[in-house]
């Protein structure tokens, strides 16, 4: 068993001559190209530049997108809110298409705090000037949705935030299922869809692919999914790092087969093998190009109670960097597998776009009750609450993994800076949740539109 405290884890001349100049021609002729084709110049001869640069440059890495600045940019002259048409518009918003806790996601379910309005609402993240990116357009996000692929949305409430953020930044071109106001019992789990609204006049301007059907082919599709693999999976991966290697025998695989990671808290995820079906699947059911996936905030000691360590103390995180280094193997193995369905999808026959893109997790705010506005550096945390503090070790961990060229068709987004300066941001109630309109969720919406209809096409593989 592992100690307490202990991280988890090895001729003729003549000839020969002419040989020479014409390879030294070659060259030269090799690199005048590459300098044109990776000059200011609108000449472009990409062929030739991947010989050396390997991938184009882009013209907005995430890291350049999250090096900004927030701007106060109303869009309205409303000075207060009546409900919540006032606090949709004063974020750019016509209205939403899904309707689970509707006011909580807006921000008008507590109307002691409705004086948050319109400062809440009225910034704008600026950008690097190293980014060129196009203005965050739903109507195009929903034709490219319908002509180039949806996204299948992985992750736990705080994705769930991001799906209904979605369905108001596509409305009225989308209709959401299922309906909460008819049955508000159903599971947070359950799953959540936004489909083309047979009334979108999008509809006389986009040709449907062959087999896309507006009533049953979903646009953006919802899943809770906390860990990206389900329990069992996440048990049978723990067991294998506790096997000696030196030790064998049914009393020790008897002994490793009863012991489990997690406690009797409550989590929702799936695995794999469950979801990538879905992703790779064909019209009508599926018609995914993109899967967007975060995770997290539910990898802490209190779930994966096994690795608890009281002694380690509250400064320590309870042994929280056993939990970092399982979450190095787990995720290594997650990557695995789904880069492995994509080459399998690939190698049969598969034609249509597929790629994967890791949104780095944001960690909540302490006392965001007191802050009113962005910040402009992120302040550091004071208290140990949750795994909050560690957050960004876990996205450093999913960063440096997913850059290894294993990986070609995974990409992680370290698109989380926007959120951690809006202490101000959250929905009543707690400090980690996100009320849309503010801009931070529509902003991860606008990056990873830009990042997989730009970046993506135009990178050599």
């Amino acid at each position: 068993m592992i100690p307490k405290g202990t991280p988890l884890f090895a001729f003729r001349p003549r000839t020969w001559s002419s040989k020479l100049l014409a390879l030294g021609a070659s060259i030269s002729l090799v690199l005048v190209l590459y300098t044109y084709s990776t000059s200011k110049s609108t000449f472009r001869l990409p062929d030739w530049s991947s010989a050396f640069a390997g991938r184009q440059r882009s013209s907005c890495l995430p890291e350049d997108w999250s090096d900004g600045h927030w701007v106060y940019s109303p869009r309205t002259n409303l000075t207060y809110i009546t409900g919540a048409h006032d606090a949709l518009a004063m974020a750019g918003l016509q209205g939403c298409a899904a309707d689970r806790e509707y006011a909580w996601h807006i921000g008008t379910d507590h109307p002691e705090e409705w004086g948050r309005f319109p400062s809440v609402n009225s910034y704008k993240w600026i950008p690097s000037n190293r980014c060129d990116i196009s203005p965050l357009n739903g109507v195009s996000i929903v034709k490219d949705m319908v002509q180039k692929g949806g996204w299948l949305l992985l992750g736990d409430s705080i994705a769930e935030n991001h799906f209904f953020s979605l369905s108001c930044l596509l409305y009225p071109h989308v209709r959401a299922t299922p309906n909460y106001t008819e049955n508000p019992y159903f599971d947070r789990a359950w799953v959540q869809n936004l489909y083309l609204s047979p009334t979108s006049p999008l509809l006389d301007e986009i040709d449907l692919p062959t087999g896309f059907s507006v009533e049953s082919t979903p646009l953006v599709t919802f899943h809770r999914v906390d860990l990206l693999f389900n329990k069992e999976d996440l048990d049978t991966i723990y067991r294998r790092t506790l096997m000696p290697v030196d030790a064998f025998g049914p009393e020790i695989e008897a002994d490793i087969a009863n012991k489990t990671l997690f406690s009797k808290e409550q989590t929702w995820s799936m695995s794999p093998s469950e979801y990538m079906p879905k992703l790779l699947g064909e019209l009508p059911e599926f018609h995914y190009g993109t899967l967007v996936v975060s995770t997290a905030g539910h990898w802490t000691t209190t779930l994966m109670s096994a690795f608890r360590d009281e002694e380690a103390g509250e400064e320590a995180g309870y042994g929280i960097t056993n939990v970092k280094s399982f979450f190095e193997i787990a995720m290594r193995e997650w990557a695995q597998q789904v880069q492995t369905a994509i080459n399998e999808y690939r190698a049969k026959g598969g034609w249509r776009p597929k790629q994967v893109v890791v949104r780095a997790y944001l960690p909540g705010h302490e006392d965001c009750r007191n802050h009113h506005e962005p910040w402009t550096e992120i302040e550091p945390y004071q208290w140990r609450w949750y795994n909050w503090p560690w957050i960004p070790d876990f996205n450093e961990i999913f960063k440096a993994l997913l850059a290894s060229p294993e990986y070609p068709d995974i990409f992680f987004l370290a698109i989380d800076r926007p959120g951690r300066l809006r202490p101000d941001a959250h929905a009543a109630g707690d400090c980690l949740h996100l009320l849309t309109g503010p801009g931070v969720i529509e902003g991860w919406s606008h990056y990873i539109w830009h990042f997989v209809s730009r970046e993506i096409p135009g990178r050599i593989r």
